[in-house]
């Protein structure tokens, strides 16, 4: 791509507002930021269109959210009569320009004759994926960036079954939007003059009311709720958690639920942390403050769009311990799998479903309950084209799904993970087992003397910009071309290639297919269980490396882990 072409192109597009032009006319004695921002066009990843904001082809603004939806709206007019009035369902987070994002993705699809709804407000992407079901429509989009730092925003599609576009619909859409070569190509409408036309509508709060009754409809024993003395510090961390749920756990039952004032109320700044996700215990510091003069038993803390939910739990000495993505998921897999086989409500043909990179516990303890596991690609895409897969099959009843980046989802109502329903689902758990004189934290240690002790983590290395790029390509093209032979002294058994859908086993000489949808990811199995997999990730500049490792006692697990961590790092270096 031309940067420099594409730079002078905004610059003299009539359809470019004069801010806009200001914005790029104050950097034309700095080459190296116009490349960095018209050297691509944004692409779809495991979460869609994201990326900073500003002016610029590689960058967040109102040009190229109307390119991808005037790319979005011409898929959804080939896809035959009918699909404009199912309409589209659009939701935004609290970040900066997303309001103004959603209206004019909106008037877009208008412009093309696409019915819309948008909420007056802020609402979380779970709540969006439910809409789409529930309002029949033909698509979704969300405006977020979840959880990445301040300056970012993003733009997420969702097709009619409320599930984020997989691959290839994804490639397709993107498709029609490369198509589109002219601003001018792109038709905006007159809102009040769509309005009138009845094609940009809001989504009314019936919706909000179905989508908290369907969450609480997950609950398996909603009777221990309103008896318990449960103490839980939530933080929405300045995003759109906050409303529904406390919603949720006060119509659960939950009486004692205690709310960070400093995280409450929506900001685009996210001024308290300095990076708003729940898997950084950091961001959990006021929380904690608050837990001990409450004398909390939990801390709850969902990311911005409410998709993601993290966790700490008071131990015996009245510390805080933090558990992992994994950890949770593997808590809930336990719990919902017993308390179902237990009330006789877990279905004959039951399902689990989780990623390649998180724990391989939650396969025995699918197994324990006699269901079956199922491992799908890093994004919980993935996951829910699954659940549809089930459904129109009729082969298998999913139960539950989660993946170790900290989301999760209790049924089907919607189509994405859900730190709504994992809130409340969390909060019952601890509920129940407390009735057992038992933490969450007692309960996985329960969980590891039944099965075995699983310790993961991930490490990341930040590749930023364009030379981050390339640097993302070298290390995957290094390890591709000369795989490791053993890592800290044991054997490589498996050598997965998600790029190449082909999986090697070096002692046999042979190679099997994956199974699984072509991802630019690497995954490698030793001799002892343990195992490693690297991935760039498709939402940040980053390459993500997952670890894993297994044993009969927690000590021996640990040692065995970072055994496996020294070994790649070295591998990597």
């Amino acid at each position: 791509m031309d940067y420099l072409k594409e730079y002078h192109n905004w610059l003299s597009d009539a359809a470019v507002d004069e801010k806009t032009k200001s914005e790029l006319k104050a950097l034309e004695n700095d080459e190296n930021e116009i490349k960095e921002r018209f050297y691509k066009n944004l692409e779809f990843g495991t979460g869609g269109l994201r990326g900073i904001l500003g002016a610029g082809t590689n960058r967040m603004n109102i040009y190229t959210v109307r390119k991808a939806t005037q790319g979005l709206a011409n898929y959804i007019l080939k896809q035959g009569r009918g699909a404009a009035e199912m309409g589209v369902v659009i939701a935004h987070d609290c970040r900066r320009m997303s309001r103004e994002f959603c209206i004019e993705s909106a008037l877009v699809l208008n412009g093309n004759g696409i019915k819309t709804y948008i909420f007056d407000s802020l609402r979380p992407t779970p709540e969006l994926s439910f809409a789409v079901r529930y309002l029949k429509c033909k698509a979704g989009i969300v405006i977020t960036a979840s959880h990445n730092p301040p300056e970012y925003n993003g733009y997420k599609v969702y097709w009619e079954d409320g599930g984020q576009t997989p691959y290839p619909r994804d490639g397709e859409i993107i498709d029609e939007v490369n198509l589109i070569e002219d601003f001018a190509q792109i038709k905006v409408a007159d809102r009040e003059e769509a309005e009138r036309r009845g094609l940009f509508a809001l989504a009314g709060p019936e919706v909000d009311d179905a989508f908290i009754e369907q969450v609480k409809a997950q609950s398996i024993n909603p009777d221990i709720i309103p008896e318990s003395k449960l103490r839980v510090v939530y933080t929405p961390l300045h995003g759109t958690g906050n409303i529904p749920v406390r919603n949720v756990l006060y119509e659960a039952g939950f009486k004692y639920v205690y709310v960070v004032p400093e995280q409450e109320e929506p900001d685009p700044d996210f001024s308290t942390v300095s990076y708003p996700n729940p898997e950084d215990p950091k961001v959990f510091a006021l929380a904690l403050k608050m837990a001990e003069k409450a004398d909390a038993d939990i801390i709850v803390g969902t990311d911005p769009d409410a998709d993601r939910v993290g966790v700490m739990i008071k131990n015996a000495d009245g510390e805080y311990e933090t558990l992992t993505g994994n950890m949770t998921g593997v808590i809930l897999t336990e719990y919902i799998l017993s308390q179902k086989k237990a009330a006789n409500r877990l279905p004959e043909n039951a399902a689990v479903i989780s990623t390649i990179v998180s724990t391989d516990l939650t396969e025995r303890i699918a197994s324990a309950y006699g269901a079956a596991y199922f491992n799908v690609l890093t994004g919980f895409k993935y996951i829910g084209e699954k659940i549809k897969e089930f459904e129109q099959s009729g082969s298998h009843t999913y139960v539950f799904g989660f993946e170790e980046s900290y989301g999760s989802l209790p049924g089907t109502y919607a189509r994405d993970k859900d730190a709504v329903a994992a809130t409340l689902m969390i909060c019952e758990a601890a509920a129940w087992y407390a009735k057992e004189g038992k933490t969450l934290l007692d309960a996985l240690s329960d969980i590891y003397k039944k099965y075995g002790y699983y310790k993961e983590t991930i490490e990341s290395i930040t590749l930023k910009g364009i030379q981050g790029v390339e640097d993302m390509k070298k290390i995957m093209a290094g390890l591709r071309k000369n795989p490791p032979d053993e890592i800290a002294g044991v054997k490589v058994v498996e050598a997965r290639d998600y790029k190449n859908r082909e999986i090697k086993y070096p002692a046999e000489n042979k190679t099997g297919p994956t199974g699984l949808p072509v991802s630019d990811v690497l995954y490698y199995v030793l001799a002892d269980g343990s195992w490693f997999c690297v991935r760039p990730s498709g939402t940040e500049p980053k390459i993500k490396i997952y670890f894993g490792a297994k044993a009969g006692g927690e000590e021996a697990a640990s040692q065995r882990l970072s055994e496996v961590i020294a070994g790649v790092k070295k591998l990597i270096r």
